[in-house]
């Protein structure tokens, strides 16, 4: 049965077009309008929050940018883009996918609506603040080799390597030489290079 995403050319669907892209894989692509088919009844009923990227694989349904691109990631493993069940990186590619989703969103979102976490606030959040975050990004990408899972080109380094080349474009992450190192490892990538014009 056809994959179907639901999507935004200015959303964080673009992320599942360099995924599906760089998998080499067919998916209908419904571009949905931002105010009106998003919060349409029919939308609702598949993503309650009326946002996108959706994907629909037959009975299933996936909302949620780094559930998508840990599922299609399995759905077609065959393709190299998620370590083995077996493979000790696996732990290692799950962090990263859930750090991009998680730590550094949250972080990353309150920096921007400048929500300051005070010291006595930190021990509520999960991230700390936005501080204890980056640093915890650079450290982690200091260790990257090139990729985050070492040689091994994954999902995780699309989603988390598109929310930084955003981030960097608009000014909203401050760079460093680790970032720098890891985003140009990255982009080296032909899946990229093909989809550049939209992470430039």
């Amino acid at each position: 049965m056809a994959l179907t995403l639901y999507t935004n050319t200015q959303s964080r669907g673009v992320v599942v077009d360099w995924l599906i892209l760089d998998l080499g894989i067919a998916v209908e692509r419904k571009e949905i309008a931002y105010g009106t088919e998003m919060k349409s009844p029919e939308f609702l009923n598949i993503n309650p929050f009326g946002k996108v990227p959706v994907l629909v694989d037959g009975d299933v349904v996936v909302y949620e940018l780094d559930a998508i691109c840990a599922y299609l990631a399995d759905k077609f493993f065959d393709k190299g883009l998620a370590p083995a069940l077996d493979d000790p990186k696996r732990g290692l590619y799950y962090r990263w996918l859930f750090f991009a989703a998680g730590p550094f969103a949250a972080a990353s979102d309150n920096q921007h609506l400048q929500v300051n976490v005070t010291a006595e606030q930190k021990m509520f959040m999960g991230y700390g603040d936005y501080a204890d975050t980056y640093q915890a990004l650079v450290k982690g990408l200091s260790q990257a080799s090139p990729y985050l899972c070492g040689e091994q080109f994954t999902a995780a380094d699309i989603s988390l390597g598109a929310m930084l080349m955003w981030q960097l474009k608009m000014g909203y992450l401050k760079s460093h030489p680790a970032i720098e190192r890891y985003v140009e490892a990255i982009q080296q990538r032909e899946s990229f290079q093909k989809n550049s014009t939209l992470f430039g």
